[in-house]
C-alpha cells in the first residue's frame, strides 16, 4: 500500500453523527497489559493488570479512534503507580481529543507477610484497583480500591453458645478518593486491623491457635467492620471520600451479610 492509497482510506469515526445523543464512557475493556508497581518495601512489583480505558464522546461525533487506546498502553514501559496515573489519563484524553477520561487499573498484589507467632513467611495476594477520572475543565479524581480477605466472628453466636461461636471469611472492600499519595500497604494494613483477625497465607500450630483465639476475643458483626474502618477514614486528610462495604460469605447460611458506609467528606 503506497501514500497515495493510504490518503484515500476514509476515517468512518470522524464522521458526523446527526442523532444528538453523546455518549458517556466509550473506549476498551478488559485488555491485559504488563505493569510495574512500586510497593512500600522499596521493591518493585512485575504483574499483568486489566484496564479499562473510556473517553466521553459529543454527540456530534460517530465514533472514536479505538485503536489510540492500545497505543497509549504500548507507547513506553510504564512503572504505573498512583504517582504517575495521572499523566497516562491526560495523555489518553489528549490523544482522543476528548474532554473528559476514565481508566480503571486491577491487578493482583502481593505482600509478605509474617504468620503471629512462628514468623514463618508467606505471600497474600490482594485484588487492587487504581482509578483515574478526569472531568470538564480538567478537574482530576483519584481513587485507590482493595478488597482485604479477613476473619469475622460473630458476637450473637459466641454470646449464646456453650462451645465456640461461628466465623467466616469476609471481603472487605475500601474506595478511596485520594488527594495525595497513599501506599497500597496503607489501605489493607488499616482494614486487617479492624477484623475480628486477619489472613495469612501460610500457618504453623502455634499460628493456628493464635488466629483462633485473636478472632473469639475480637468478635465482629459486619456492621462494626465497617464502622470501625469508616471512623478511620474520616480522620485520614489523604481521602476526601470513600466507600467501604463488607460481604461476610456466612458459614451457616446460604447467603452473604452486608453492609456499606458512603461518604464524601467534602460535601456540605
Amino acid at each position: 500500500m503506497n501514500i497515495r492509497d493510504t490518503i484515500a482510506i476514509p476515517d468512518v469515526q470522524g464522521f458526523a453523527d446527526v442523532r444528538r445523543l453523546a455518549i458517556n464512557k466509550v473506549g476498551i475493556k478488559s485488555i491485559r497489559h504488563p505493569v510495574r508497581v512500586l510497593d512500600k518495601s522499596g521493591g518493585v512489583q512485575h504483574t499483568i493488570a486489566v484496564f479499562n480505558m473510556y473517553v466521553a464522546l459529543p454527540h456530534n461525533f460517530k465514533g472514536t479512534h479505538m485503536s489510540r487506546f492500545v497505543e497509549i498502553l504500548n507507547t513506553n514501559e510504564r512503572e504505573i503507580s498512583v504517582e504517575n496515573f495521572e499523566s497516562m489519563l491526560r495523555d489518553m484524553v489528549r490523544r482522543l481529543e476528548a474532554e473528559t477520561g476514565h481508566i480503571e487499573m486491577t491487578f493482583p498484589y502481593f505482600i509478605n507477610k509474617k504468620a503471629p507467632v512462628s514468623g514463618v513467611q508467606s505471600m497474600m495476594d490482594y485484588e487492587v484497583t487504581l482509578i483515574g477520572e478526569l472531568r470538564s475543565g480538567g478537574e482530576l479524581h483519584q481513587y485507590v480500591k482493595v478488597v482485604v480477605p479477613v476473619t469475622s466472628l460473630c458476637p450473637c453466636s459466641k454470646k449464646i453458645s456453650e462451645r465456640g461461636a461461628h466465623n467466616q471469611r469476609s471481603h472487605v472492600t475500601v474506595t478511596a478518593r485520594i488527594n495525595d499519595f497513599v501506599w497500597i500497604e496503607e489501605l489493607i494494613e488499616l482494614v486487617e486491623k479492624q477484623a475480628s483477625c486477619e489472613l495469612y497465607g501460610l500457618l504453623k500450630r502455634p499460628d493456628e491457635k493464635h488466629v483462633t483465639e485473636r478472632a473469639y476475643d475480637n468478635p465482629k458483626f459486619v456492621e462494626d467492620m465497617v464502622r470501625d474502618i469508616a471512623a478511620l477514614l474520616n480522620k485520614e486528610k489523604r481521602i476526601d471520600a470513600y466507600v467501604v462495604e463488607s460481604e461476610n460469605f456466612e458459614s451457616i447460611h446460604n447467603h452473604s451479610a452486608y453492609a456499606l458506609i458512603e461518604r464524601d467528606k467534602r460535601a456540605p
